[in-house]
């Protein structure tokens, strides 16, 4: 057979499925080549783009190096800009080179479409790339940086107002992140988040008109809830620096304006010779063979063909992958012989998220909105890892969106993350509290009534029938087995009986420790009074730290506790474990699934209030010396 070079151009959603599955098809096959040409060396998770412009994630989140998607695949990696497609001659060159091929695939995608609105090139931002998130983040921060600096009320309303044009996945996925980052941006520069304007502008007379009424309905209900104002019927036709002109002549004065209101296909094809449909997208035919050209295939949002007459393949993740794995099994025909299969676009439905809490979802006729909306989106993205056979970057996912998260920006809200991840640390949590219970319970009830009651399921009712002779609640024995307390209190001897202690870390209390206890506990009526004391304390500790109830003091308490213990020669081997995990806890680990994760952020606020006094915007200084001044002349 004579050798078949494929040539991709585009690493794109289609044409990672595209290269992956020509990849596996010719493993093992010498004759076959394949080429994939980007002028990135990474592709990106394009559909979370919106996370990264307003700071959820880190950029790096949406960013998967080509050379660790294809490691130990057959493909060749290209990184370089496409100058030029010779069809007579089957040549693609770059500016370092060229590759002749047998098959052509392209797909590019597609770039925004500015419909020709005046300004939108020079003043608006797009979301349709990995730099494209990366500028509007910088620049969103530095907006607002500046904004807190700056003392006219109406240059300041501007310039935080952010505006975004189109009511697609792109531009209400966009607007319900700034919803809950801008908490965070009016803290980090004490504004008064109530100056935070975000408006979503749309030409049309409804928004989300991908999802059936009742799902859209429920999105647009949530984000006026949150603040956010919807202008519908109200096309932009024109972007200034500092406003945006609507058709109806209202003007919005706002330094951020950004535009999702549509796509096109790439540019980079308008001189293919290829007969394209609407909004420039080449036509193919249902083996997304080109029209126009042999050999040459179009995938992803580049492609256009109508699956029934006047509807496109939808420009969506799942047409994309669907898109580019037909193209290659057409290829697969072509070379290996077989009957070519024509495309039939399977969707599985459709997902917005507004946020990283909220969202909406109609999965083949299931509606679901809120938590679950988002959960399934998470999973359909994890399954997209998998399609690419990525267990590194599935891992990599989950990390970022669950564990590297702030500011509850996270379905599990903060439960799940807190750069301590204390998470791993719960179950610890529950066995350090059982071990404090279990002490505490064994004093209560008596060690011999203790341990008759927890020796089966069937005998725990026993602990209701009273305390046994051996509580240290119960009489005025003393339990603690010290030489000074035994000489001087009946029964001591009793109460120092090995058989009731394992064999303790130190043999004896260190002298220094020694004097000092005998200071503490000089008499046996004091020791009993103590020794009463400390069950309560012990059973305070354990359900501390069960309910995650300042966590960090009653692990300290913990910690203290037992070092008190070993030097009183009163802690064995086998309690040992204890200490160390108690010092493990003071990670905080009450924030998780645990009463610290409302209580302490209350505390920290109101106390910080109380003592610091509530956070002022910088703009407002000069107002309050004024203020101050003017209250001095008065008196």
């Amino acid at each position: 057979m004579a050798e078949k070079n494929i040539v991709i151009i585009g690493a794109g959603y289609a044409g990672v499925h595209a290269a992956k599955k020509l990849a596996k098809k010719y493993k093992k096959d010498p004759s076959v080549s394949i080429t994939l040409i980007d002028r990135h060396s990474y592709h990106t998770m394009m559909t979370e783009l919106h996370e990264v412009a307003a700071h959820r994630v880190e950029p790096d989140a949406i960013q998967f190096d080509l050379r660790r998607l294809f490691n130990r695949t057959k493909v060749n990696l290209v990184t370089d800009n496409v100058t030029h497609v010779d069809h007579d001659n089957k040549t693609v060159t770059t500016e370092k080179g060229s590759f002749s091929y047998d098959y052509l695939i392209l797909g590019m995608g597609g770039e925004p479409n500015d419909f020709g609105t005046p300004g939108v090139g020079e003043h608006a931002f797009t979301l349709w790339s990995w730099e494209d998130a990366v500028k509007l983040r910088g620049h969103i921060e530095k907006t607002v940086q500046s904004a807190a600096q700056i003392s006219d009320e109406s240059i300041r309303r501007a310039m935080l107002t952010f505006t975004v044009c189109g009511s697609g996945f792109t531009g209400i996925e966009m607007v319900g992140e700034l919803v809950e980052w801008k908490s965070r941006l009016a803290k980090d520069h004490k504004l008064d988040e109530e100056e935070i304007t975000l408006y979503v502008v749309e030409a049309a007379p409804t928004i989300l008109n991908m999802l059936e009424r009742r799902d859209a309905d429920k999105a647009e209900a949530y984000l006026v809830k949150k603040g956010v104002k919807i202008l519908k019927n109200a096309p932009i036709v024109e972007v200034k620096p500092d406003a945006i002109l609507l058709k109806s002549g209202e003007e919005i004065p706002t330094h951020t304006l950004i535009w999702t209101a549509g796509v096109k296909a790439n540019s980079d094809t308008k001189d293919y010779g290829m007969s394209s449909g609407r909004a420039g997208r080449l036509k193919v035919n249902e083996y997304m063979e080109s029209e126009d050209l042999d050999d040459v295939y179009v995938i992803g949002d580049l492609a256009y063909y109508e699956e029934e007459p006047g509807k496109p393949t939808p420009q969506i993740v799942e047409a994309a992958e669907q898109t580019g794995m037909t193209a290659a099994k057409s290829i697969i025909a072509e070379i290996s012989g077989g009957e070519k299969q024509a495309y039939k676009g399977k969707y599985h439905g459709v997902m917005v998220s507004i946020g990283a809490r909220y969202g909406v979802a109609d999965l083949s006729g299931i509606h679901l909105s809120g938590w679950f909306a988002n959960f399934m989106k998470h999973i359909v993205n994890l399954y997209y890892f998998f399609g690419i056979r990525s267990g590194y970057y599935m891992f990599q996912y989950v990390m970022h969106e669950f564990f590297h998260t702030k500011d509850k920006r996270n379905i599990f809200r903060n439960f799940s993350t807190r750069y301590g991840n204390v998470l791993w640390s719960l179950p610890l949590r529950v066995f350090v509290a059982g071990f404090w219970l279990v002490e505490a319970g064994a004093k209560i009830w008596g060690e011999s009534t203790w341990k008759e009651a927890t020796s089966s399921f069937a005998n725990v009712p026993k602990l209701f029938n009273g305390l046994g002779e051996d509580s240290w609640l119960v009489g005025s024995t003393v339990r603690m087995p010290f030489e000074w307390l035994q000489s001087t209190t009946s029964g001591a001897s009793e109460a120092a009986d090995a058989s009731e202690w394992a064999t303790p870390i130190l043999s004896r209390m260190p002298g220094i420790f020694q004097w000092f206890m005998e200071i503490v506990l000089p008499t046996p009526e004091m020791a009993v009074i103590m020794q009463k004391m400390m069950v309560f304390i012990e059973l305070g500790i354990g359900l501390a730290i069960l309910g995650g109830l300042f966590t960090w003091l009653a692990s300290a308490a913990s910690a203290g506790f037992l070092v008190m213990f070993t030097l009183s020669a009163m802690l064995g081997w086998d309690k040992v474990w204890a200490l160390p995990a108690s010092i493990a806890l003071m990670n905080g680990s009450g924030r998780t699934f645990g009463l610290d994760y409302w209580v302490v952020p209350f505390l920290q606020q109101k106390v910080g209030n109380w003592w610091y006094g509530k956070e002022q915007a910088i703009y407002s200084d000069y107002d309050k010396a004024t203020q101050k001044k003017n209250s001095r002349k008065a008196s």
